[in-house]
């Protein structure tokens, strides 16, 4: 199906995704089983592309599914990657599937999110993160990364919040370059006014930068996992994450499974 397309934005759109993605023309050529030559012209808005030939510029370059879609509709196709909601029948078993990933990691804390943080799921061990938190930061939609670096939120909890907030917001501001996003870059600027200058190394457990956090029984010390859908052909799937949270000793292991 074609749609009407703004002139030039299929070849702007592309050209500014090689360039983003620090692709040679060469390089997408061979990847995407084109020419140089075509390819050239496709940037210069000199040849139209096929559908087929979007999609596989856009696989190529790596995009999100979301950004696929753009790119098809700047060349004047519509989307191929459905975008469900979450309540769809057709998700029904993904959400099956995660509630018995989330229940499975009790005692431990794991969460579901959407781009930037917003909360989908929980399991009840969420609240040994969550203790203390101001209300208005709880109140639906909860975004979990405001949550965290919040001064009313985890933020007065976390004893190692310049260093282990700055690899939050460091991942953020990676994501910001991959796909560039003016909402994106302002919600890091709000997260990164939350955190203290860093004044030491600090400490690693040399693997991982643990969450440092205060609780009633003692310091816990968390590692934390992200896993997606690598398979995902709709749009809504493919932006889902899974944050769970783990025991970095074996004290802080003993510890939740005691409140557990």
């Amino acid at each position: 199906m074609a749609l009407v397309a703004e002139p030039g934005q299929f070849a702007r759109d592309l050209r500014n995704w090689r360039t983003r993605r620090r692709v040679s023309q060469l390089e997408l050529a061979i990847r995407a089983d084109t020419t140089q030559r075509h390819l050239s012209f496709l940037e210069q808005g000199r040849s139209r592309p096929g559908r087929a030939m979007v999609v596989r510029l856009a696989e190529s370059l790596e995009l999100p599914l979301r950004e696929r879609n753009g790119l098809l509709l700047a060349a004047g196709y519509a989307p191929v990657y459905a975008e469900s909601g979450l309540d769809a029948p057709e998700l029904g078993p993904v959400r099956e599937a995660l509630d018995r990933i989330l229940d499975g990691h009790m005692p431990y804390p794991a969460v579901v999110v959407r781009p930037y943080g917003e909360l989908v799921a929980a399991n009840s061990a969420l609240g040994v993160l969550t203790e203390g938190a101001a209300p208005a930061l709880l109140e639906p939609p909860v975004n979990v990364l405001r949550l965290a670096l919040h001064p009313d939120g985890m933020a007065r909890r976390v004893e190692n919040l310049a260093e282990w907030g700055r690899h939050i917001t460091g991942r953020l501001r990676d994501e910001a370059r991959r796909v560039p996003d003016p909402a994106l870059t302002e919600f890091v600027e709000e997260l990164d006014g939350y955190l203290p200058p860093v004044e030491s190394p600090g400490e690693h457990l040399g693997f991982a930068v643990p969450l440092r956090l205060r609780a009633p029984e003692g310091e816990l010390r968390l590692i934390t996992t992200l896993t997606s859908f690598a398979t995902a052909v709709d749009v809504t799937l493919s932006e889902l994450r899974l944050e769970a949270f783990l025991p970095a000793d074996a004290t802080t292991a003993d510890l939740l499974r005691r409140r557990g």
